[in-house]
């Protein structure tokens, strides 16, 4: 009856309203699989620097004295990389079931050198990233006073091209690595790869903001270039060095998978680790069990007072337990009772 409720005409809680059939998952081609991948990429991608130029624009806006880039203040400096870094976080843990939350060609690039995105799907998700920076960055023009040249990724005096392409291979050699164990190496840490890999972009951008801009990204340095006209001359660093340090990344990943990295130090992420044996003898001990027994004759709602007190210490007061009513111990065991609302806990599973 519910079915045909909902068929009978638009539903709030379908998608597309219910008005348009849900198709077969398995029915769904390659070529539309990497399209909503594409759509993903260019959503999170926007979003990503769009937030970061915001944030950017203002902290070059108000500091003081601030030069052409906005970085003579630490101030500034941490600002302008929590923009970015926090912005990077959110939009990666909002939108990695659908595109992989890569949102940067240099990681795209890592990733399909280590086999884990298809090259084809590479190729594909390149074009939407690069629309999306040019995007985020006349959107961000247009709609907040500044010049968007100021969120521009320049060399500080002093810094040589040379110096600057091998400050943005390290940096995105750090990134993309971070990305490569975090969430393409699946462990029990990967639902909170986004976090990582924000935290990541966050360090190396206060390391490298002064410098060379902390670009990391060939779409972050391309696409405020683009709508504001102005083209350095040692533009081309900010395409050879993260795509280097996106190869470098890879290799040390290939390096270490080749030689197990797993029985180098292991037990990190296998169900025998510390913290599950921990666990296990917890749970097999003596005192498990009796606690265990008394929290069954409580739910029965016998003699629950002396069954608890000589059990666990607890008086008479208690009473009885109505049957399908949650004690404490049960709650924290992540139980449900006939009445109670209380879920499993979700942190143990995987994103």
């Amino acid at each position: 009856m519910k079915n045909d409720a909902k068929s009978s005409g638009p539903s709030l809680d379908q998608p597309m309203f219910g008005l348009i059939p849900i198709k077969d998952s398995n029915s769904q081609t390659a070529f539309q699989g990497h399209m909503i991948a594409a759509s993903g990429e260019f959503v999170g991608t926007f979003l990503f620097l769009f937030f970061g130029f915001i944030g950017h624009l203002m902290a070059v806006d108000t500091a003081p004295n601030s030069g052409k880039n906005g970085v003579n203040s630490n101030q500034t400096v941490i600002y302008i990389a929590l923009s970015y870094g926090l912005s990077l976080l959110v939009t990666v843990w909002t939108l990695f079931r659908i595109s992989g939350g890569l949102f940067n060609p240099a990681v795209t690039l890592a990733m399909v050198v280590t086999g884990s995105v298809p090259p084809v799907r590479g190729l594909i998700l390149f074009l939407p990233q690069m629309l999306a920076g040019i995007c985020a960055a006349a959107v961000a023009s247009v709609i907040v006073p500044g010049d968007i040249r100021t969120v521009q990724t320049t060399l500080t005096p002093g810094m040589s091209p040379a110096q600057g392409v091998f400050l943005e291979m390290f940096l995105t050699a750090q990134l993309c690595f971070t990305a490569l164990m975090l969430a393409a190496e699946k462990s029990k840490d990967t639902f909170i790869a986004p976090i990582g890999i924000g935290l990541a972009f966050f360090v190396c951008e206060i390391a490298g903001v002064f410098y060379t801009g902390a670009s990391l990204n060939p779409t972050r340095s391309f696409g405020p270039a683009v709508v504001g006209r102005d083209f350095h001359t040692y533009h081309w660093i900010y395409w050879i060095g993260p795509f280097l340090g996106a190869l470098l990344a890879a290799g040390y990943f290939h390096f270490v998978k080749f030689f197990n990295y797993e029985e180098a130090n292991p037990g990190q992420d296998s169900a025998g680790g510390q913290f599950d044996r921990e666990v296990e003898e917890q749970a097999a001990s003596p005192g498990a069990e009796r606690d265990s027994m008394n929290m069954d004759d409580m739910m029965e709602g016998g003699n629950a007072g002396k069954r608890s007190r000589a059990g666990t210490g607890q008086g008479q007061g208690q009473g009885q337990v109505p049957q399908g009513q949650m004690g404490q111990g049960q709650q924290g065991l992540g139980l449900q009772g006939q009445n109670g609302g209380y879920h499993p806990g979700y942190a143990g599973q995987r994103m």
